[in-house]
């Protein structure tokens, strides 16, 4: 009975791990590289103990300006594993319970599918219950002050996609 409770578990574990893959691998491409940035910008944090993965989006949306540009903005949650900050296979990380999420906005060009310098990226995470009124305002407001509309409409005013 203690070995079947043990497989079990084992097994629990498993499909854990996999789904937190399985999120990130299910994001377009235009959008796990702005994860990939959050990433990024989050292991280069001195007090950062854990490895993170991708756990769920909250909005997307991107505006496709033509000649191969667009922009692209994304809220999503990070989430801490029981793994160490730096491992590089992730594949059987486990996600922590005892941690608060991360919530993550970014905001970017893309040309020909790849990320482009000017303007700058805008990246902003911070632990979920830091999170502010006045944080989540300043995001869209940077995101649409960066310069991503092209003179008609603003990349928060695009229609969300889930």
């Amino acid at each position: 009975m203690a070995a079947l409770l043990l497989l079990l578990f084992g097994l629990a574990a498993l499909f854990t791990s996999s789904d937190a893959q399985e999120a990130y691998d299910k994001l377009p491409e235009s959008y796990r590289r702005g994860v990939d940035l959050a990433l990024e910008k989050l292991n280069s944090h001195a007090g950062i103990q854990h490895h993170f993965l991708f756990f769920r989006s909250i909005e997307k949306s991107d505006i496709e300006a033509g000649f191969d540009v667009t922009y692209i903005y994304h809220h999503f949650y990070l989430k801490a594993t029981k793994c160490q900050r730096g491992t590089a296979d992730a594949t059987a990380c486990r996600f922590r319970n005892d941690r608060p999420l991360i919530d993550c906005a970014v905001c970017y060009k893309t040309f020909r599918g790849g990320i482009e310098q000017e303007p700058k990226p805008y990246v902003h995470c911070v632990h979920r219950p830091a999170l502010t009124e006045e944080m989540t305002a300043g995001r869209v407001g940077h995101c649409n002050a960066m310069g991503y509309s092209s003179g008609a409409p603003t990349l928060l005013a695009s229609t969300r996609t889930k």
